[in-house]
């Protein structure tokens, strides 16, 4: 029997680890594995050898909200376009993801720089789930593809009643309590810096001129929402607040 040498045997052990964690997470073999190897890929990781998911978050994301659109069709027959672009845009906002991306282990079997404190808790997992959506959809077609969404995302993790009741946009939300109390909120640019070539952009909440707490993301308005929900939560805001 033929020994391989040290790296040759993480390398081929690793695979064949990945290889069958991905079975399990996608309910069928994956076909063309090296298709997943690059959706689980996050350009921050080491392994320059991998080409980052970045394009194949973008065609998951198409294909995921195409899916979703039609879900919601046919089982809304008599509700508004109104309504079902909320529904859908509830179902696919960026923190949906991430956390249903988080459920199903994506956090772990994502590759990317595990040094890096704000990857950790960014929302870089969701983007993995839609990359992870276009590696199937060019894999195996757009009809697996819609099994899979149904089967691994749509039934075990969204509840769609629940989301009729989910208030979306933070920020309104927080404008509406400090309406309601005669308070003065802003949401100030604290902090802007690089991090492999991207840049990230730390929003505050304040109110009335004191800091309430802040939010990280790639862009100022996703890194405002998550400073509006981290304050709705801490200043225990609810629909029913009356004080």
């Amino acid at each position: 029997m033929k020994i391989l040498p040290g790296f040759l045997y993480r390398i081929v052990f690793r695979k064949r680890k990945l290889y069958k964690d991905l079975y399990n997470l996608l309910g069928f073999p994956p076909g063309n594995y090296a298709l997943y190897e690059v959706a689980l890929s996050h350009r921050s990781s080491k392994e320059k050898f991998l080409e980052s998911n970045e394009r194949l978050e973008y065609l998951g994301d198409a294909i995921l909200g195409a899916i979703i659109g039609d879900y919601l069709f046919k089982k809304y027959p008599y509700k508004t376009e109104g309504y079902l672009t909320e529904m859908r845009s509830k179902i696919v906002n960026r923190q949906q993801l991430n956390d249903i991306a988080i459920k199903m282990g994506l956090r772990k079997l994502t590759i990317y720089d595990k040094y890096n404190s704000f990857l950790k808790i960014s929302q870089i997992f969701g983007n993995t789930l839609e990359a992870l959506v276009g590696a199937v959809y060019l894999d195996r077609g757009y009809e697996k593809t819609k099994q899979f969404v149904h089967k691994r995302i749509l039934v075990p993790y969204i509840d769609l009643e629940a989301l009729e009741s989910v208030e979306m946009n933070h920020k309104n939300k927080l404008y509406g309590w400090a309406n309601k109390q005669g308070k003065n909120l802003e949401f100030e640019l604290l902090e802007e810096q690089m991090d492999n070539g991207r840049r990230i952009f730390t929003v505050g909440a304040m109110v009335d001129g004191e800091l309430i707490c802040s939010g990280k993301a790639f862009n100022k308005k996703d890194a405002s929402q998550i400073a509006a929900q981290q304050a709705i939560e801490l200043l225990g805001i609810t629909d029913n607040t009356k004080e």
